[in-house]
């Protein structure tokens, strides 16, 4: 399993228009298209929502996983989203938010899910990616980097 396969219809978002954790979150699910790999859009947002309660997904280093489980989710999805100037997101470090890298999944997948978080967590360790994604101007490009570092693991 590779995250261009778990992204929705390859779905990158570079230039993330939202000022704030919500507004980021919502701008991620509102790209899972209704129908496709989701039924009901703000039963998908509130279960991402509900997550980020419990403990915030910014891990740090300019990186938050949102992440969340759903009976209204289909299949194992994805969006990576880029915002360049960063964001304030509760990240662990304290420090900004660049990369945005929500999974959602049904509520009986455990398996996937949880390689998925780990291979997200794997690929965004590079400070060299990371900064390559953070730079990008659009999301051919984006996608492009994100398939030559998977393709080195």
């Amino acid at each position: 399993m590779t995250l261009m396969e778990i992204l929705a219809g390859k779905s990158v978002i570079v230039g993330l228009k939202g000022q704030d954790k919500r507004s980021i979150l919502e701008e991620l699910v509102d790209v899972l298209e209704v129908g496709d790999k989701i039924t009901d859009r703000e039963k998908v947002l509130d279960a991402v929502l509900q997550r980020e309660e419990i403990m915030s997904t910014g891990v740090g280093y300019g990186i938050a996983i949102p992440h969340g489980k759903s009976e209204y989710v289909k299949e194992l999805g994805g969006v990576l989203g880029i915002k360049g100037e960063g964001v304030e997101f509760d990240s662990l470090d304290g420090q900004p938010t660049f990369i945005f890298f929500l999974l959602v999944s049904p509520m009986d997948v455990s398996g996937p899910h949880i390689k998925a978080l780990a291979r997200i967590s794997r690929l965004l360790k590079g400070e060299e990616f990371r900064q390559q994604l953070i730079a990008c101007p659009d999301n051919e490009t984006a996608i492009r980097i994100l398939e030559e570092e998977e393709s080195k693991h």
